[in-house]
């Protein structure tokens, strides 16, 4: 009897000495997460549940610093909640060095960070991580000779650090062929309409692609990955590189589409 007492005991043991050491590299783990408190100095909206948000990171020169590649990302806590939202930063890294911002697109999703971020007005105080992540390796479609086309494709806010590529230059008017299809439930959901006469004007032509449109749209409709495979124009798989950010499933698809298309897999950015 003393030996069967003794074994729910060590498993329990086990487990607990499992846990707690878990639970201590756990604490390990956050510990490192450095946070530094940073202004709101701008909050409006930019779209149906989508949030245009400046933070002024103007006396944090190693936040500065630490954003050098579109694409990036960075943790974003707001006062009293744990839990942290990961946020692509939007604006080029040159903004920050400029005038000491980051700027975000943020979706309004209930009972997230991201929703009582999006609630915050101008004055109120966050705290963010340094910025994360490797960013668009771009370095893997030049010199834009050799990659003469580029294709971008988008969707909701995953326009986010496409916006931050597209204005930090990667040679698009020396390219013959960078399109941007964006996709977006409807014109109301789409983000940064606005600034889509300038990307043309850097060599970007966008394609915006509505999957429930009204009546009165005239542009392409579906998903964006439908509207480039209706395109149909890929002059040279080997001079083609591509850049990709949003839905899964949208990302997975149009790899597919690119691989069989002859396109390298290793041409296919992702900020991931």
């Amino acid at each position: 009897m003393s030996i069967l007492r003794r074994l729910p005991l060590r498993r329990l043991t086990r487990h607990h000495l499992r846990s707690r050491r878990f639970a201590t590299l756990a604490a390990v783990r956050q510990d490192t997460t450095v946070w530094t408190p940073t202004p709101i100095s701008l909050i409006e909206p930019a779209a149906e549940s989508l949030f245009h948000i400046s933070i002024d990171v103007s006396d944090s020169p190693d936040l500065v610093s630490s954003h050098t590649r579109a694409g990036q990302y960075l943790q974003l806590r707001v006062p009293d909640v744990e839990k942290p939202s990961f946020l692509a930063i939007a604006s080029p890294p040159s903004l920050a060095t400029a005038r000491g911002a980051f700027e975000f697109l943020v979706k309004s999703v209930s009972g997230s960070t991201a929703e009582l971020l999006c609630g915050l007005k101008k004055g109120d105080v966050v705290e963010l991580s340094q910025v994360m992540g490797n960013g668009f390796n771009t370095d893997k479609i030049d010199p834009p000779e050799d990659y003469p086309t580029v294709l971008i494709f988008a969707t909701g806010s995953g326009i986010s650090p496409i916006r931050s590529l597209i204005e930090s230059g990667f040679g698009a008017n020396k390219r013959s062929d960078v399109r941007l299809y964006y996709g977006a439930r409807n014109l109301k959901r789409m983000a940064y309409q606005d600034r889509f006469k300038d990307w043309e004007a850097s060599g970007v032509r966008v394609v915006p692609v509505l999957s429930q449109p009204d009546n009165s749209w005239s542009g392409e409709s579906g998903y964006v990955q439908s509207a480039f495979v209706k395109a149909n124009q890929i002059y040279s798989p080997k001079g083609t590189g591509a850049v990709l950010c949003g839905q899964k499933q949208m990302t997975e698809e149009v790899t597919s589409i690119l691989v069989a298309d002859g396109v390298s897999s290793e041409k296919i950015l992702k900020n991931f």
